[in-house]
């Protein structure tokens, strides 16, 4: 009896490969929310991460765009009111306000992703020695990210009744019998949606190396972003 011929080399990665095929987008938009642990695995096979982040930034834009000149008018009327400044008269610089947020938020958007999945990177591949790839935890976080941009379209009317681009579901709200400072400011900086997607992250963490517990890639993506938001509360204006 002759011995069978050995399998190529491959063989075992590519039937690995072929056991978690990437879904399509639309189907991997609905796993973000409902099965993010599923989405993670496909990813690490097939980290896909363009049409998601360019979604992601498009929905953002139409977010700002949605957004009338008179809410950033009176979002400048707020600040100056803050700083103890006079209205200019005869202010009409929504419109200019409106076009650049539009643009800033697009551009924005992806920069900002792109900075993130490397910090995700160095924090997990580089100092924790985990075996992921940026691309990897780029195409998780772009997918991730998408619970934001398609949440955040919710609360446009939101933003219009208040007058403020800024407004947010966000945890100042259940704090609002705090005296307005600085851990007002950052917990009103804290989005609902942008921990549920940092959650959704953690779930790919996780799945991009099974050995990395969700918990662990939980609280130190969590511990991360809370900080993040209480260097940036130093310098930003407290949100309407």
């Amino acid at each position: 009896m002759t011995d069978p011929a050995p399998e190529p080399e491959g063989t075992v990665l590519a039937t690995e490969s072929e056991a978690t095929p990437l879904p399509p987008f639309h189907r991997r938009v609905a796993d973000v929310f409902f099965a993010p642990g599923k989405l993670g695995a496909a990813l690490r096979e097939h980290p896909a991460w363009a049409s998601a982040l360019f979604t992601g930034a498009a929905l953002t834009v139409l977010q700002v765009g949605l957004l009338p000149s008179s809410v950033w008018e009176a979002a400048f009327r707020q600040t100056m009111l803050r700083r103890g400044q006079p209205m200019p008269e005869g202010f009409a610089g929504g419109t200019f306000m409106r076009i650049s947020s539009i643009i800033g938020g697009g551009l924005g958007y992806v920069l900002m992703a792109l900075l993130m999945a490397g910090v995700v990177t160095l924090v997990f591949a580089f100092i924790l020695g985990d075996e992921g790839r940026f691309k990897q935890y780029l195409a998780v976080l772009s997918h991730a990210w998408l619970i934001s941009a398609i949440l955040g379209l919710f609360t446009v009317p939101l933003k219009i009744a208040q007058q403020s681009p800024s407004a947010t579901l966000n945890l100042g709200s259940f704090f609002f019998f705090l005296p307005t400072g600085y851990w007002l400011k950052v917990l009103t900086m804290l989005d609902l949606t942008q921990i549920w997607a940092w959650l959704v992250v953690a779930a790919g963490v996780h799945a991009v190396d099974p050995r990395r517990s969700f918990k662990s890639a939980a609280v130190l993506l969590i511990l991360l972003f809370v900080l993040l938001v209480m260097v940036i509360a130093i310098w930003a204006p407290m949100p309407a």
